[in-house]
């Protein structure tokens, strides 16, 4: 009997990608990588431009390189669909979903959690999945369960300090790190102030595409976030740009 199957969950963000670094520097066993892309719509992708490209052209490649199969998955369900959906229960049933909860993202679960899952379903039993959670990260560590979660950071006691810096030597570390200290879709509701300007300043495509949904009618919530709309924020960068008059 062979050994189990080896499986990297990979968001291409340091941690992850450290943990791959150090499977292939210790010669722990390694058959694939597994990235699930989360999608605007069907034709644009969640991640941040710049990620999205660090990912498809120097992340994936260098992998491969190494000798890891890299799986992408993608869920048939998009941010755009989730979002122009129906309530189909209570008090808001028959209005448009609109943005997703803080905390209980819809498009976190539809999106990327259930492909995730479908894709597990298909793998052998007793396969074991390497998590990037860093050795200074003690919280999610306690929430691994058993054997076949195993913090390669962890065994070999990386912090997420460490984890950069391994990444960047490698030559693998994300251009995201540059406005922003974790990764995560550029429509997420848990957005930053920081990436939310970036995004406004270097991506008014995708600016655009927000306040296009913020304008349809009908919608169970206004709110992008737990207090502001997505025209609010767009209302304050116009002002700090001198575009139009600041609020009295």
């Amino acid at each position: 009997m062979g050994r189990p199957l080896h499986i990297a969950g990979c968001s291409f963000g340091k941690d992850s990608l450290a943990a791959i670094l150090l499977a292939k520097e210790h010669g722990e066993p390694l058959d694939e990588a597994v990235y699930c892309e989360v999608m605007f719509d069907r034709d644009i992708s969640g991640e941040v431009p710049e990620h999205r490209d660090f990912i498809y052209s120097t992340a994936i490649p260098a992998l491969e390189r190494m000798g890891v199969k890299v799986v992408v998955l993608r869920s048939e369900q998009t941010y755009v669909g989730l979002f122009t959906g129906r309530v189909t229960r209570g008090k808001r049933k028959g209005m448009v979903r609109s943005f997703p909860l803080c905390g209980k993202c819809a498009v976190q679960r539809d999106c990327k959690v259930k492909p995730l899952e479908r894709y597990k379903e298909t793998l052998p039993p007793g396969t074991v999945r390497y998590i990037g959670i860093a050795s200074d990260e003690q919280d999610r560590l306690l929430r691994l369960d058993g054997a076949q979660k195993i913090s390669l950071l962890e065994k070999y006691d990386y912090t997420e300090q460490d984890a950069r810096s391994l990444c960047e030597k490698a030559g693998l570390l994300s251009p995201i790190y540059e406005f922003s200290d974790r990764g995560g879709c550029w429509f997420c509701p848990n957005a930053k102030r920081r990436e939310l300007r970036h995004l406004y300043d270097h991506h008014p495509d995708l600016w655009a595409h927000m306040l296009e949904l913020q304008a349809i009618p009908g919608k169970a919530t206004e709110k992008f976030n737990r207090t502001q709309t997505f025209a609010d924020i767009d209302r304050l960068f116009r002002e700090e740009d001198g575009q139009i008059p600041k609020a009295a």
